[in-house]
């Protein structure tokens, strides 16, 4: 069947005038982005490549920190969706001796930060667009010719541009699953260094966990290949036995692991967040998180009847530097430092985990950063309106 695809600049041009603001995917950014700019006033339509109900099955597990959590609660999407708190996180590495664990309840904390199927969190954020009259246009692709037709374009999804940006390449692949253990998970989420890459174990309802495993690009097929039970024996011998016997693997996904970030966020009227902006590395769970704060930026800056005015885009860029930069080398400092396989490296590697996990306060700036308090960051973020 032949999908036709509506003109972008029709919607503009109904009242002859442009649309204040156009955003460029229909993902959870995207989706977010425009709850909050309605909810400051502003108005906006969501342009989707893809047909609604693909962006809907997004196989990953989303590690949301405590900050996001309270942007989604105030965006009217968090009651009722099945968040599983993550009230201890225990970090080791795979021939090592030392090891960590951070718990919320010696932080004062509600939780570390929560769990969930992001095809559950999209689904609550497209309910709630629509319940909002937010027009969401899918199979409809906005290219740069299309621009002059809005005030001000937000490209919210999409991998960046490689000419506008830099790249590195981790030379790993992320296999995601869901795995069923012997033991309950007790609200711990698990991560573990090994020389293949990093292993995670996220909590999740129904007693099972999400899981992340980094393998070399070079083995990538192969382990895709594996069937249920071979992986869940693979996926065993790379995390070890601390969480308990794995049972059983679902089915699994896979996309390779880079490093992908836009020198600028900002041009005359456009502007680049979430993962047009920025692709990482998911160990430590930081890409959707920053994502979200820059949506909540932008809707806290955006006002007035110029959106795309150069003064506000100015503004933006300024309020997201810090946060962004120090998200950006933590992520990549940090899948560098436990990728290399050097034995003195793996030796320091233990000591920080020793000294984490047995010097007070220690390890408070990492856990801070973590549940998205990093710089300065969306008011929403620490709670407050």
């Amino acid at each position: 069947m032949r999908v036709e695809q509506p003109d972008p600049a029709s919607a503009a041009s109904q009242n002859n005038h442009p649309l204040p603001v156009a955003i460029v995917g229909g993902g959870p950014a995207g989706m977010a982005l425009a709850l909050a700019l309605r909810i400051h006033g502003a108005d906006a339509e969501i342009f989707e490549a893809r047909d609604r109900a693909a962006v809907r099955r997004d196989p990953r597990v989303l590690a949301l920190s405590d900050g996001a959590r309270q942007i989604l609660d105030w965006l009217g999407v968090w009651a009722g969706l099945p968040a599983t708190p993550i009230e201890t996180i225990h970090i080791s590495q795979r021939g090592g001796f030392g090891r960590t664990l951070l718990r919320a309840s010696e932080l004062e904390a509600r939780a570390l930060g929560w769990v969930l199927p992001a095809s559950d969190l999209i689904a609550a954020l497209d309910s709630a667009v629509s319940a909002a009259g937010i027009a969401y246009r899918e199979n409809t692709k906005v290219g740069a010719g299309d621009t002059a037709h809005f005030k001000l374009t937000a490209f919210a999804e999409g991998a960046v541009d490689p000419a506008a940006g830099t790249m590195r390449d981790y030379g790993q692949h992320a296999v995601l699953c869901s795995v069923s253990v012997a033991a309950p998970h007790q609200n711990v989420a698990w991560e573990r260094f090994t020389s293949e890459g990093p292993v995670a174990l996220l909590p999740m309802a129904g007693g099972h966990y999400g899981a992340i495993c980094g393998v070399a690009s070079g083995d990538a097929a192969r382990v895709l290949a594996l069937d249920d039970a071979a992986y869940a024996g693979y996926f065993q011998h790379r995390f070890g036995w601390r969480a308990g016997r794995v049972l059983r693997a679902g089915a699994r996904s896979g996309y390779p692991i880079a490093r992908r970030v836009a020198e600028r966020v900002t041009a005359p009227r456009c502007v680049v967040m979430g993962n047009a902006a920025q692709t990482l590395h998911p160990i430590g769970a930081q890409g959707f998180n920053l994502g979200l704060r820059d949506a909540l930026s932008l809707a806290e800056v955006l006002a007035g009847d110029d959106p795309g005015a150069p003064a506000l885009l100015s503004q933006y860029a300024e309020r997201r530097r810090e946060d962004r930069e120090r998200t950006l080398a933590f992520s990549d400092g940090l899948a560098r430092a436990t990728a290399n396989p050097s034995f003195p490296m793996h030796v320091l590697r233990s000591l920080g985990l020793l000294a984490l996990g047995h010097v007070p306060g220690l390890a408070d700036p990492l856990v801070s950063g973590a549940m998205g308090f990093r710089g300065r960051v969306p008011a929403l973020s620490r709670g407050r309106a």
